[in-house]
């Protein structure tokens, strides 16, 4: 067994990392108490909760029926995943899109998305996305910063110019933040996973798309 010796009163239940994810899991488990959220739902609730000690977020958290399984064939497909920044880029476990085809990328710092946001007033969130639904078909929009990314990639789908197979959007902030999940939470004809209000963060949006990545490598393994 590792030193567990900190020279300080507390002395932590173990430094084992697996046993620590076991521990925190149970922990979420125990004081979540009931819920409504199906078997694969959870796997996602508890790692946003396990991502932000908030359980009031992960309460918050609404799956249209179809969410995970669309982002588990997404992923097995090799379609591509759309981060709105590179907080999501970084944090992602990325190789596990890149084994099943696929890949991860964030358009919000490339120098033609800057300067036609510049050009245009606008935010290069906005541009980011409709960059992004040029180059790719369907796949993955993991937004958790920019709301106008959600609002924009939202507009491109009404539009008929947009048809992702999964969007988690769980922006933060006070400025319409909020207002643009509502706009998801009424989407029509497209699977997402978002939450009810200001909370949410590219910690969280990150931790359901690992959630979800996981999931697909273990459907992979069991059809091996």
């Amino acid at each position: 067994m590792a030193n567990m010796n900190f020279n300080t009163e507390f002395v932590p239940l173990t430094v084992d990392p697996d046993k620590i994810y076991d521990y925190s899991f149970s922990i979420i488990a125990e004081e979540m108490g009931e819920h409504t959220f199906t078997d694969e739902e959870w796997l996602v609730v508890r790692r946003v909760i396990h991502a932000s000690a908030d359980f009031e977020l992960g309460r918050s958290m609404i799956f249209t029926d179809d969410a995970i399984e669309a982002g588990i064939q997404s992923i097995l497909a090799g379609r591509h995943v759309v981060a709105d920044v590179q907080m999501i880029e970084s944090g992602s476990g990325r190789k596990r899109f890149q084994k099943h085809g696929g890949d991860l990328h964030c358009y919000i710092a490339d120098e033609d998305v800057s300067i036609e946001a510049k050009k245009l007033g606008t935010t290069r969130a906005i541009i980011s996305m409709q960059k992004a639904t040029q180059l790719h078909e369907g796949g993955i929009y993991a937004i958790g910063n920019a709301p106008t990314a959600l609002l924009e990639l939202i507009r491109l789908i009404k539009e008929g110019l947009a048809k992702p197979d999964l969007i988690i959007g769980m922006p933060v902030g006070f400025v319409s933040a909020a207002e643009s999940k509502a706009e998801l939470a009424i989407l029509e004809g497209i699977p997402f996973i978002t939450n009810v209000g200001r909370k949410g963060g590219s910690t969280v949006t990150v931790a359901a798309l690992n959630a979800i990545s996981l999931m697909a490598d273990e459907r992979k393994k069991q059809s091996k």
